[in-house]
């Protein structure tokens, strides 16, 4: 974070010195809110959580080195205090934290924080990015697409709530050129508090998916809640972007909801910026042609899926909007990696089985991406490869969570997977198992087993060299611990399973 004194923290925030001896002494480090990650100069952030109170870990953060602790209530060392919202407050920005009022002021005061800081940096470009999936792998993609104009911070992972959006934005300083945000939301108003948190010059917006249908209940109830960016933009005279999907309607329909101006991308002719001729290579990459107003130019992505060309040419719009040369997307976006964990992380072992990690989360969206990428790789080779998916529930889908998941069964099958293995018990997943069958799976194709541990039995017994295996679900089921066993299994140069069922 910049500099500031806890003089003027304590303004910024409305809260009040404590135990504070010096209220000049400055704020020279990170915010942190896990108390094993200050350092020397940090503030601490006492959030109050469901299992653990982060008041209680205030001495502790002022021992390695904090300044003071932004907390609710006095903690006998330097701290600013605010008091507690009422139940009568209103708190948008509690997307997904259990917290009670001293948590929401905590949250709230945070954000005034981050708002007063980047609007301290005139000439940082703060780019939001939002939809029901593919917000994570494009934020990576624009942070690797801005580096060559200049220092650029972006969140680890999905740091896209009403803590981890205002912490990644105190990470900036005076040398800090761009700030790429993903925004979340699990209700309508969410976005928009976040954008008022570290407002935006230039909103992304990707699609309007199922993602969370059972708590928005419809997808127009979505892009309402998803729209909230491009309504939080500028107006185009003021330097406002914002940049949409062409092909989902609901999105190309948002241009009538902002005052910035529009730049779409996708594969329509009629986007701003558009790919042509995409084909995938036996890694399931895309190389496609980039056509631009400034031009066009051939481009050959790092990440995996035929889904990232949409993330890619979003990616791509924005770095031109910020003054990028062709060549610099296109170079930028052929070395981009998978940066953030367990995210169409591919990897082979060395007896040569392909383990794709794409654990962190599920929708039927990013599922079917998913499936069609696993399918691409398993059918480029000379020989076919045979294809796994480990599939665990998707959560958060509302009362058609069995249709969702019963769809996924007969999609896969139709995509001639060769073998899916359903983790994991209750309805969706039955529902998953019997979709498949009734698609016309036969024999084992398709297997439902109680946890992963049962899956990773199966898969240790069957998989053989040369086979791709994708395990994916929502976050919530965990299921990573299968990827992540797979390939720290150890690998037998001269015995197969193949030769050992002979």
């Amino acid at each position: 974070m910049i500099e500031m004194s806890l003089a003027r923290l304590a303004e910024i925030v409305g809260g009040t010195l404590h135990d504070v001896p010096d209220p000049d002494v400055l704020v020279t480090g990170t915010v942190e809110f896990d108390s094993r990650k200050v350092t020397a100069g940090s503030l601490f952030l006492a959030l109050p959580g469901a299992r653990v109170d982060g008041h209680d870990h205030a001495a502790t953060a002022i021992d390695a080195g904090a300044v003071a602790v932004l907390a609710a209530r006095p903690v006998g060392v330097p701290a600013v205090v605010v008091e507690p919202l009422g139940p009568s407050d209103s708190n948008a920005m509690a997307l997904e934290h259990d917290v009670d009022g001293s948590g929401a002021a905590v949250l709230a005061a945070l954000a005034r924080l981050a708002r007063a800081v980047t609007s301290e940096l005139p000439d940082l470009t703060v780019v939001g990015v939002t939809g029901s999936s593919g917000k994570t792998s494009t934020k990576d993609l624009l942070a690797a697409v801005l580096a060559p104009l200049g220092p650029v911070v972006a969140p680890p992972g999905s740091f896209n709530n009403e803590l981890g959006h205002p912490w990644t934005a105190l990470r900036v300083d005076r040398g800090t050129r761009f700030l790429a945000l993903e925004l979340s939301a699990r209700g309508v108003g969410h976005v928009a508090a976040l954008a008022e948190a570290v407002p935006p010059r230039i909103g992304v917006v990707l699609n309007v998916g199922t993602a969370h249908l059972g708590e928005f209940g419809s997808q127009e109830a979505i892009a309402q809640a998803k729209g909230e960016l491009v309504e939080a933009l500028p107006a185009s005279e003021d330097g406002g972007v914002a940049v949409l999907n062409a092909d989902d309607r609901l999105v190309s329909a948002m241009a009538q909801r902002t005052r910035a101006r529009v730049v779409t991308v996708g594969l329509s002719q009629s986007a701003d910026v558009r790919a042509i001729d995409v084909q995938l290579d036996d890694q399931a990459r895309a190389e496609f042609t980039l056509v631009a107003p400034q031009g066009s130019i051939r481009i050959a992505l790092g990440v995996h899926g035929d889904h990232q060309v949409g993330n890619a040419l979003a990616a791509a719009a924005v770095a031109l909007e910020c003054g990028a040369t062709l060549e610099q997307v296109a170079a930028a976006l052929g070395a981009a990696r998978a940066v953030s964990a367990k995210r169409m992380d591919v990897r082979t072992r060395a007896d040569g089985v392909t383990v794709i990690n794409d654990s962190y989360n599920a929708n039927p969206d990013s599922v079917r991406a998913a499936l069609k990428a696993l399918v691409t790789m398993g059918r480029a080779a000379d020989t076919p490869r045979r294809t796994w998916a480990v599939l665990g529930e998707m959560a958060e889908l509302g009362p058609n969570t069995v249709v969702e998941h019963d769809a996924i069964g007969r999609f896969l099958v139709r995509l001639d997977v060769t073998k899916l293995i359903v983790v994991g018990e209750g309805r969706p997943l039955r529902g998953m198992h019997q979709g498949a069958i009734m698609e016309g799976s036969w024999g084992d194709e398709s297997t439902l087993v109680p946890d992963a541990d049962a899956a990773l039995e199966i898969l240790r017994r069957e998989v053989r060299p040369g086979d791709i295996v994708l395990v994916k679900a929502s976050q919530s089921v965990g299921l990573w611990t299968v990827a992540d066993a797979l390939l720290a299994d150890p690998q037998e140069d001269n015995e197969t399973n193949e030769e050992r069922d002979r």
